[in-house]
């Protein structure tokens, strides 16, 4: 213990315990590849058809009617009636229940061929209207006209 306290001093000591944790303060700023745990949602456009939460989504997207995926444009009101489908997220290999609705009291919107989106994955026949995506869902509410559809997450799927 004596040869150790010989060679190095209590000042050496408290010199390299403040490297340490000036060097600990520092290591979170330094830059680093962020983009492999990022989501996938931040990667896919959500503005076009192929986006995984639209597995199901029959109609023009709302996105690109001046709404957003999950809200309906001004001048429309969503459909009181819904349609429900299960979409696989594919970077968290989970699944997630999605509500589909309709935006109505307006013409269809004009998009452009990019914005118009009918996928049916897991669709069913018409008599289970429910997970039946080509009704007019805007067939309870007052103006009846479907202008463009949006998609909004509910939960993630029980697998049992």
């Amino acid at each position: 213990m004596r040869s150790a306290a010989r060679l190095r001093g209590r000042r050496s000591f408290l010199f390299r315990l403040g490297h340490v944790i000036v060097g600990g303060a520092l290591l979170p700023m330094l830059p680093f590849e962020r983009s492999a745990g990022a989501s996938l949602d931040q990667f896919q456009d959500n503005s076009k058809c192929d986006y995984w939460a639209y597995c199901s989504l029959s109609g023009t997207l709302c996105n690109a009617c001046g709404g957003t995926d999950t809200q309906c444009p001004p001048g429309t009101q969503s459909s009181l009636l819904s349609w429900v489908g299960t979409c696989i997220n594919p970077k968290e290999k989970k699944s997630y229940l999605v509500s589909y609705g309709d935006c109505c009291g307006k013409v269809d919107c004009d998009a452009s061929e990019e914005a118009m989106c009918s996928r049916s994955e897991g669709e069913r026949p018409g008599y289970r209207i429910g997970a039946y995506n080509d009704a007019n869902w805007c067939m309870a509410n007052s103006n009846r006209t479907a202008h463009c559809s949006i998609a909004v997450l509910v939960g993630v799927a029980d697998d049992a």
